[in-house]
């Protein structure tokens, strides 16, 4: 079975004062206090995700 790449984010900026679907997606990667890693399966969704919040978030690790 091929191993599923990951991604890693942390959060680096406050959700607050920032639009409620930002900070609904910031919930949905599961971050939600700042300096928070999480490791996430790499797929579009997730992309797009982090893409939508990039301003909030750095990719630590693309494994």
């Amino acid at each position: 079975m091929a191993k599923k790449s990951t991604v890693t984010v942390e959060q680096i900026g406050s959700p607050i004062r920032r639009e409620a679907d930002q900070r609904a997606t910031l919930v949905g990667l599961g971050l939600n206090k700042l300096h928070r890693r999480r490791e996430l399966e790499d797929t579009p969704a997730v992309r797009g995700m982090i893409n939508k919040v990039a301003h909030l978030v750095r990719v630590v690790d693309e494994k």
